[in-house]
């Protein structure tokens, strides 16, 4: 006779493995993309996060594609995941928003980026935080916003020409969050009681980190960071609201004015999440781009030359060389904007785009189930050697001839379809004007670091130290 302990212990084993199974075989009305589910819960998470200096498709990425092919299946941070490296699925998924597909992102970047962020928002609603935001960031906004964008990349360079060497990634960094803190909420560092910055250089090194929600982590940090700064912003709408101004003058101004009128449909936590992430967005990601480009500038001569040369026939076109960037000179720009792409292109800051399936969806013979995640894979089509020679070479000249201002199957460094960045036209602005103001009037020398690391996102783990003398006149 067999003990009731070894019953129970082989029922529990049993119910173990059958659980197991389910995972690693999810149910289907049809066939499933190929791939792994990893182990239970944990599911692939561990290789997807793991830290590589690669400037090729993510390891894994590229290793699964190349057992699976271009559609693969498999498991982050608990939920079932199809990843997309396909152009024609990803181009499909991008245009069927709002029907078969919607935005999602796993539950730990909700709980960064806050829970009525404008990613996690929908139909009418989106639509309107996304009117809201072209009020700041749309062509005329940007027309005024030329003179002070330049200024503050003159001021800017004027400083660290006096100083032996700057990590590039922190100096714009700064300097771009300055320029935007102000636009958005009137904030000065000199005169503020608290440091907002400091609190998202918190947030943002645990951002694409493992969500292991444990002091001493970095994701830990990352919702610590999160919670100050919200908290900073919240004290400025109460004092705000205390004293409104009557005419306004940034965006916390408008953003007051909508959350007054009778008929709105904004509430104060949406309108705090989406002042937290503008000002994330705007700065963060738009410094990694710069700092990027002025690393290929150092490494390609040649690129360099004929960016000078578009610049200083700029220059040397107007009756006062001292006269201020126009529209029509920025406008003008066709290699800056083909610098631009090519920069964003090959740093895929974005490592990955996060929709979900509202219904099953078949697709080149494959079932997509209702409710499972679809992780959309730019680096893998920014990268694909069949869409672009020589895809890891910073090559410029490769746009000549194309449309660099907007998304495409092949480019989707601004996301793409209806969800296309309304910031992009500000990005390209910052990073068009800080080149301009850089290799006109000075030079710069490489010191230490520049080396990338992905984690999956972009970083420069040690900074990018250079040394930037004024040219002579």
């Amino acid at each position: 006779m067999y003990s009731p302990l070894f019953y129970i212990g082989t029922l529990l084993l049993v119910a173990i493995f059958n659980w197991i199974y389910k995972w690693k075989n999810p149910r289907c009305n049809g066939v499933l993309p190929p791939g792994s589910m990893g182990w239970p819960l944990v599911g692939e998470t561990l290789q997807f996060f793991a830290p590589n200096t690669s400037s090729d498709i993510p390891p894994f990425v590229k290793e699964r594609m190349q057992r699976y092919g271009s559609i693969f299946k498999t498991s982050l941070v608990g939920r079932p995941v199809i990843v997309s490296t396909d152009a024609d699925l990803n181009y499909y998924i991008f245009q069927q928003e709002g029907k078969l597909f919607q935005s999602w992102y796993p539950e730990t970047f909700t709980e960064i980026f806050g829970r009525q962020n404008v990613g996690s928002q929908h139909g009418l609603m989106y639509k309107y935080l996304k009117n809201m935001v072209l009020n700041l960031f749309g062509p005329e906004s940007l027309k005024k916003m030329l003179p002070e964008v330049e200024k503050a990349s003159m001021k800017s360079l004027e400083r660290w020409s006096h100083q032996n060497v700057i990590d590039m990634k922190e100096a714009t960094a700064q300097m771009i969050f300055d320029l935007t803190a102000k636009k958005l909420i009137s904030y000065d560092a000199k005169t503020s009681t608290g440091n907002l910055r400091e609190n998202f250089v918190a947030f943002i090194n645990g951002l694409i980190s493992f969500p292991l929600n444990i002091p001493g982590t970095a994701y830990h940090k990352c919702l610590q960071g999160r919670k100050k700064a919200m908290n900073m912003l919240k004290t400025m709408l109460q004092e705000r609201r205390k004293s409104p101004r009557k005419i306004q003058s940034d965006f916390f101004d408008y953003v007051l004015e909508e959350l007054q009128r009778e008929d709105t449909v904004l509430t104060e936590p949406i309108a705090l999440d989406l002042m937290f992430v503008l000002l994330f967005a705007s700065f963060e990601t738009t410094s990694l781009a710069i700092t990027l480009a002025v690393k290929f500038l150092l490494d390609h001569p040649l690129v360099l030359k004929e960016l000078m040369e578009e610049h200083n026939t700029i220059i040397q076109r107007r009756e006062s060389s001292e006269s201020g960037l126009t529209w029509n000179e920025y406008k003008s720009m066709k290699f800056t904007f083909q610098v631009i792409n090519e920069t964003v292109r090959l740093a895929n800051i974005v490592p990955g785009i996060f929709r979900k399936t509202l219904q099953e969806t078949k697709f080149k013979g494959y079932t997509i189930p209702a409710g499972w995640a679809v992780m959309v894979c730019p680096p893998a089509v920014h990268l694909n050697s069949t869409k672009y020679k020589d895809p890891l070479d910073f090559n410029p000249w490769r746009w000549e001839g194309i449309n660099t201002h907007g998304a495409s199957r092949n480019f989707m460094a601004f996301g793409g379809g209806m969800r296309f960045c309304v910031g992009t036209d500000f990005t390209k602005l910052q990073m068009a004007v800080f080149l301009h103001c850089l290799v006109t009037k000075y030079k710069w020398v490489s010191f230490k670091g520049g080396n990338i690391l992905r984690t999956p996102g972009l970083q420069f783990p040690n900074g990018f130290h250079v040394q930037i003398t004024k040219k002579d006149p």
